[in-house]
């Protein structure tokens, strides 16, 4: 199987308002995210790529106009945004453009990270 992946940086806020109130997350708060986009492909193209990097640029495009400085949960629609549902939205934007995208990674700070790939 071969596995490429990208990587993209934005800071948004967010806040989880349904924590207990001495939880640092129920208050608004923000991160500086990366996003990690995971495209797998049994074969490679006539190109010798599972997909070219380029064509992915639509992704940036994407999280710079719709998330980058923006507060989630507005954005999202939902009272509680978390990174889980950050990876869980990009990879069904990702995935109904290019089949090959396995999993999305969101990062929210340096040592914590949620994933979510389809089945």
């Amino acid at each position: 199987m071969y596995r490429i992946s990208k990587e993209y940086h934005f800071s948004s806020s967010h806040q989880l308002p349904h924590l207990p109130e001495n939880h640092k997350c129920h208050h608004l708060h923000g991160h500086n995210y990366v996003a990690i986009v995971i495209l797998e492909s049994e074969t490679l193209n006539e190109d010798g790529f599972v997909r070219d990097y380029h064509e992915l640029d639509a992704l940036k495009t994407y999280i710079d106009d719709k998330l980058d400085h923006k507060h989630l949960n507005d954005v999202l629609g939902d009272d509680c945004v978390t990174a889980e549902q950050i990876a869980k939205h990009l990879y069904d934007w990702a995935h109904a453009r290019w089949p090959e995208v396995a999993a999305v990674q969101i990062k929210e700070t340096p040592k914590t990270t949620a994933e979510y790939g389809g089945s």
